[in-house]
């Protein structure tokens, strides 16, 4: 192997260990500087505080019941998660590009 080739495999392991670091550096960034974002993350935490049965079905196990409310708040929450991964997953399309754009200027292919 050349070490183009090694440099290209050694950037995709480390972008790999890094990921989740990647990806929580972006969320952080959306919250702070995207508005449709942050509201939509801002009315997410206070369905979550107003209503603990979101949590108990994202993390619990067993049986339960959804009061009419309930089910209409749970309803709007993942909605918004949908939203907000949509977003999410723009951002990191975009930052992809322009880590590549840098990465490829960086070893003069462009």
């Amino acid at each position: 192997m050349n070490a183009e080739h090694d440099a290209f495999y050694n950037l995709a392991e480390r972008i790999d260990e890094t990921f989740s670091e990647i990806d929580s550096d972006i969320c952080m960034e959306l919250r702070n500087n995207d508005s449709e974002y942050s509201v939509k993350w801002k009315e997410s935490i206070n369905l979550q505080n107003a209503y603990p049965i979101i949590a108990i079905i994202s993390d619990g196990d067993g049986a339960i019941s959804l009061s009419a409310e309930e089910r209409k708040a749970l309803i709007r929450y993942l909605y918004l998660m949908h939203e907000m991964e949509n977003i999410e997953r723009k951002q990191i399309y975009f930052r992809g590009h322009t880590d590549n754009f840098a990465y490829l200027k960086r070893i003069g292919a462009i």
